[in-house]
């Protein structure tokens, strides 16, 4: 099933298989997508595409999901993208740390497609 809308999205995960895989389902459903596999290099492709939503793992090496959150949330003032958390961490606190860290939402691997695609139909581009 086709999302209505289209947006620019970022993949970011240290699991370059998953995110290649991840990447190829939002490319086929027609999003833009570029896909990173360290926080260091997420947080720049942000900066420079300023995509609509921003999947994000948690658990990468050096700069870890929590810290790409903040450093997304210190962009722009008029610029809030959607940011998820991609994560197979699923416990309470957990939870209140990526949304402590400026997280939108949190998703536990492995990926339902059922609520990526809502997630997708939610959002306005």
């Amino acid at each position: 099933m086709s999302s209505p809308q289209k947006h620019q999205v970022v993949v970011i995960d240290d699991n370059c298989d998953a995110a290649d895989t991840f990447a190829m389902f939002l490319d086929l459903d027609g999003h833009q997508v570029h896909t990173e596999y360290s926080g260091a290099d997420g947080v720049d492709a942000i900066r420079a595409h300023r995509p609509d939503i921003i999947f994000c793992d948690i658990g990468m090496p050096g700069m870890n999901g929590y810290d790409v959150a903040c450093a997304v949330r210190r962009l722009d003032h008029g610029y809030r993208p959607l940011l998820v958390a991609t994560t197979g961490w699923g416990d309470e606190e957990t939870r209140r740390q990526t949304a402590a860290a400026g997280f939108d939402l949190h998703l536990v691997k492995p990926l339902m497609l059922a609520e990526v695609q809502a997630i997708l139909q939610g959002r306005s581009a």
